[in-house]
């Protein structure tokens, strides 16, 4: 059969605003309790008003802009302008701090930055050049920059439909950075556009589907599998405004697809305990006759209960949480990619999925387990290449056009993969036995009581892990009964997991930490995952200490 002819990201949007031009596109919040629509004709008019501003700048050929904003609709019109006036997207993440955003600006050459709707206006300002020419786009806090209105009221829309060469530059991902740097990694029309429209196809979504906006838009993530997915498959986006109004969003857009991380699934498991208690919640489940009527309120109290399509991503989700939402009528699906694959690796699917596992290969897509250990991919979604890195593009990959995931991992008889730690982060305990901490934090993290686990050891006799409580628990420290029932419940829990693991890998004690690791103080990185690094140096002065102490669980006062 002959291959269907590329449809490059541009070309399916063109087609929307040829085809269905009024149909309402996107729906933002403007922060007053108010709301603006955009159709796809009002989307593509202000995105060609743009694009005709940016080839009145005399800009070099593709050059690289760059874009820093929150979810918002111009997010998505403005990458539409900078596309169509031939030149490449860089994204920056709306929490980084000025020195990163310095940085990132200078290695990626920007030309030009977009400032969108942010909330820390005052750090990220004094990492932009004030030489760079900037322009602000709606629900921008003040700047010196022209505004975005302004500009296109001048202009009329550009009249040709342009779709630069499948293997131009599209835009540059900059990885979060849990170790060093963040590295450039640059995507094509053709490697950010396959993915796209294959998973529309694997996971059969539709132009009647409806998807909250919310996990930043710079992460690849959300770039791949809300705004580009939504070029081919007309999902209606809906933005949310604000951390005090994700509820409100979530209820006024009520998706069809809903798209978290671990953290939020489990946050959302206390809200419900916190109106349902778990043995009251169990038992009415229990009950054929109301089981339906319960898990209906459930799921609407949660504002899911639209959802047809439930994904996680980003870290493994504890089975027993899984097997909760189940039992709730919500199967969650989890998936498995990289920045430098466009997202596009493994993915599970409604009949195909198992705790644990991060899913099967979807189309196109060519894996296999290295000698070592680590997963390998080649996938349509793979990059180009480190930004001005060629000799670490090169290492990233094998001679036969795999990518080096890092990843450790394994698959089941009938094709899962199941991710069992990091190439990279294994460490050698003193007594010369090597251990993969992920598979540990994995177990610690799968328990109600606690939101992150940093387990270490490195060079000492036996392993330790660093604890922040879930905030449910941590409201609780300073009653002194309290602290008591999480300490019992810690140590069993330190029992527990040490009968699953090695003996060479079994934890001396828990650390639970006063101190809350963010992305602000450097501890997490925007995507929320630990700076593994970050957390080993602030602790170290303590450990003497705390292996001398013999306790299994250490309070951080």
């Amino acid at each position: 059969m002959k291959e269907p002819a590329l449809k490059l990201l541009l070309d399916a949007v063109y087609e929307w605003e040829s085809n269905a031009p009024d149909r309402i596109y996107m729906i933002q919040p403007k922060g007053d309790g108010t709301v603006v629509e955009y159709s796809w004709r009002e989307t593509l008019d202000q995105a060609r008003r743009m694009a005709a501003h940016l080839r009145t700048l005399d800009l070099p050929e593709n050059s690289h802009i760059a874009l820093i904003s929150k979810n918002c609709a111009h997010f998505v019109i403005c990458e539409l302008a900078i596309w169509m006036a031939g030149h490449a997207t860089i994204a920056l993440y709306p929490t980084l701090n000025a020195d990163t955003v310095s940085y990132i600006l200078d290695h990626s050459d920007s030309q030009l930055v977009f400032i969108g709707k942010l909330d820390d206006w005052d750090e990220i300002k004094q990492g932009i050049p004030e030489s760079m020419p900037g322009i602000a786009l709606p629900l921008s806090p003040e700047t010196k920059y022209e505004a975005w209105e302004d500009i296109i009221s001048r202009h009329e829309p550009i009249e040709d439909s342009p779709s630069p060469p499948a293997d131009q530059l599209a835009l540059m991902v900059y990885t979060s950075g849990s170790t060093g740097r963040p590295k450039g990694v640059m995507h094509s029309f053709r490697s950010a556009s396959i993915p796209a429209r294959h998973l529309i196809e694997e996971q059969d979504i539709s132009p009647d589907d409806r998807v909250l906006s919310y996990l930043p838009l710079a992460h690849v993530m959300e770039r791949a599998t809300v705004e580009c997915a939504s070029f081919y498959s007309g999902t209606q986006i809906y933005f949310a405004d604000s951390l005090d109004t994700f509820v409100q969003d979530l209820r006024r857009a009520r998706p069809t697809i809903f798209m978290s991380v671990p953290r939020l699934w489990l946050k959302f498991q206390q809200g419900v305990f916190q109106k349902f208690p778990p043995a009251k919640l169990d038992r009415l489940l229990r009950i054929p006759l109301v089981r339906g009527v319960v898990r209906k309120k459930v799921l609407q109290g949660l504002a899911l209960d639209q959802v047809r399509l439930a994904a996680s991503g980003s870290a493994p989700l504890p089975a027993d949480l899984i097997d909760w939402y189940d039992r709730l009528g919500l199967k969650i699906v989890e998936g498995y990619g990289m920045s430098e694959d466009f997202a596009y690796s493994h993915m599970s699917t409604p009949e195909k999925r198992r705790p644990g596992y991060v899913g099967i290969t979807p189309s196109g897509v060519e894996t296999r387990i290295s000698e070592s250990g680590e997963v390998l991919v080649k996938s349509p979604g793979n990059m180009m290449g480190y930004y001005k890195q060629p000799e670490m593009t090169a290492e990233c990959y094998t001679e036969d056009g795999f990518f080096k995931t890092g990843d450790r991992g394994e698959y089941s008889s009938d094709g899962l993969l199941k991710i069992t730690g990091r190439v990279k982060e294994l460490f050698k305990t003193s007594k010369g036995k090597y251990v993969a901490p992920v598979p540990i934090e994995n177990l610690l993290n799968s328990d109600s009581y606690i939101e992150l686990a940093c387990v270490s050891g490195l060079g000492r006799p036996a392993c330790y892990a660093v604890l922040q409580l879930g905030e449910e628990w941590r409201d609780k420290v300073d009653d002194d009964q309290a602290r008591a029932g999480i300490t019992a419940h810690l140590e069993q829990l330190l029992e527990d997991v040490n009968t699953q693991v090695e003996s060479y890998e079994q934890l001396q004690f828990l650390v639970v930490l006063r101190d809350q690791w963010d992305i602000s103080n450097n501890f997490l990185t925007p995507t929320l995952k630990i700076k593994r690094d970050v957390i080993e140096a602030a602790y170290e002065p303590h450990l003497d200490d705390w292996y001398a102490s013999r306790q299994k669980v250490i309070w951080q006062d």
